[in-house]
Order: structure tokens, then sequence, then C-alpha cells
């Protein structure tokens, strides 16, 4: 199942340290991804093929478009920001988290209602101080769930009826019901990823409900049919795949993810790719509404 090489390619130069939370920006025809620990935001241009970087103050997990007013909500070491990248500048929406000084954000996505589902890890991962927290379009900051060490990549179904979320540490991608108020279900195991296929980090779903999932320490990206079963993998020349996007106007380009930490041995470590996504169509990102 393995895909060739010709399957991929490398986009630019830059190597992320920890390469996260790319996103889809159709008004700016361009890809947003996170370097978490250098840390800095970049942005490469679908129509002029240019990188652009900004550094960041502190670390910084993902950033999501608003749906209002120009700029970001964006998760940063010390909680929920408004963002904007030229110049730069930020606002603390909250910090749920300030008696854990060492956490920090890790991932998210918006739902149907516009609301931001975000994950908190460990910095150190050594401890499942992690949890899940809803920002409503209120700015109000709820908890959701807890007790992760790694938690990655909200995904929803393409119809809402579901979210899926991963604790990496655990090797476990969860399935939660969602009402049609974006009230959550009870949590319960949707994959467990086996020892030789590294963990399940971030992911997207794609038109047909697919789950695309990065494998970090696996070195691929793998689509998932919607009752678990493996059926499309590209392997890519590093092996700490993070995450993924589906980009471009017909939402038929695939964008990953993935980190250098530690890699010193891989060149293509932390690099951005661009993989065949096999005849499937992603859903169109949201933006948060507000």
């Amino acid at each position: 199942m393995p895909t060739p090489a010709e399957n991929f390619t490398v986009i630019g130069d830059v190597r992320c340290q920890l390469g996260e939370g790319p996103l889809w920006s159709a008004g700016e025809t361009a890809v947003y991804w996170v370097d978490i620990l250098a840390p800095a935001v970049h942005r490469y241009s679908l129509e002029n093929q240019q990188i652009t970087t900004w550094p960041m103050p502190e670390k910084i997990g993902w950033l999501i478009e608003r749906r209002e007013r120009s700029g970001f909500i964006a998760g940063f070491q010390t909680g929920f920001y408004e963002l904007t990248l030229d110049p730069v500048w930020r606002h603390q929406i909250a910090n749920p988290e300030p008696h854990l000084p060492n956490n920090r954000m890790n991932d998210a996505k918006v739902d149907a209602l516009g609301r931001i589902w975000a994950g908190t890890m460990d910095c150190d991962t050594r401890s499942d101080f992690g949890s899940l927290y809803c920002l409503d379009v209120n700015f109000k900051v709820h908890r959701r769930d807890t007790g992760y060490t790694v938690p990655n990549g909200p995904a929803f179904g393409p119809n809402d009826e579901c979210m899926y979320h991963t604790d990496t540490g655990r090797r476990t991608i969860y399935r939660f019901e969602l009402t049609s108020s974006g009230e959550l279900g009870p949590r319960t195991e949707f994959l467990k990823f086996a020892s030789d296929w590294g963990a399940p980090d971030g992911m997207t779903v794609d038109a047909e409900g697919n789950l695309w999932i990065a494998h970090w320490g696996g070195g691929r990206i793998s689509r998932f049919r919607p009752n678990g079963e493996l059926d499309y993998q590209c392997t890519l020349p590093a092996s700490q795949i993070t995450s993924c996007v589906f980009a471009g106007e017909k939402l038929d380009r695939l964008f990953v993810t993935s980190a250098a930490v530690g890699m010193t041995h891989e060149p293509l470590a932390g690099a951005l790719f661009e993989v065949d996504p096999h005849g499937s169509r992603g859903i169109p990102p949201r933006s948060f509404a507000a």
C-alpha cells in the first residue's frame, strides 16, 4: 500500500522544529502553518509559491481565520488570543489554565456553530494534564473533556454528526457523537494505532467522511474509512508527520506538516509536503464566527 516518491513534493526550504496547525485560507489562496517551538507562523502562497514567516512571542499551536473581521484567533502557550500578522499584534481572550504554566495549546478546529475546539497539553509530555476546551463566539471558554497526554486533531464529520479527537500519547483516536445543538456525546474509542504505525497526530476529514491521519514516528499519512478501515497511505521522507489540510480552489490538494526536532539525520524533517490525495477532496474550512 505505500506510495512511490512521485506522489508527493517538498514545498520550499522551511524546516520546522515542530510544524503543526495547517490552515487553508481561500480568501488569500494560501496555506498557513505554525512552528510551535521556533515559534513562528508560516504562509505559503499558491499563486506565487512564496513563503512568508512571522516570528511569534511564545509557543503557538494553531491559528484560525475569523468570519466577521480580519485576522485570526490563535492558540498560544498562555491561552486564546486575537492575532494579526501585518503588523504582528495580539490580545489575550482567555487563559484557561493559569494553574498549569507548563501547559500549552496544541491543536484546534471550528465546528458548524463557529466555535473553536482546542486541546492543551504538558509541554514536556510527562503528564495527562491536557484538556479539551470550546471557545464560544461570545469568547467564553468551557472545558469539555480532560485527562489527555497529547491532544491532537479535532476533526468533524462531513455532516457534523461527530467529532474525532486524538490522544497521541495513548495512540488512540476517539469519537464523540454531536447533537444538533453542538453538545458532545460520550467519548468512544474509534481507532487505536498499532505500535509499528507510530502514533496518530493531526487529522482532517474529506468530503466522503474519510479520516486522514498523520503518523508521528510512522513517516506517512493515511486515509481511514468511516468504519476505521485503512484504505490508502502515502509514505514520506520524514518520520515525524504532524498534520494535514486540503487546499486549493477545488480542495483537491493535500498539504502535510512535519517536525525536525530530534531528527538531525533526516534532511527533509520539518518540511511542508504536498501529497497526492488519491482522488479525495476536502470540506471547506470554517472560520470562527466572531
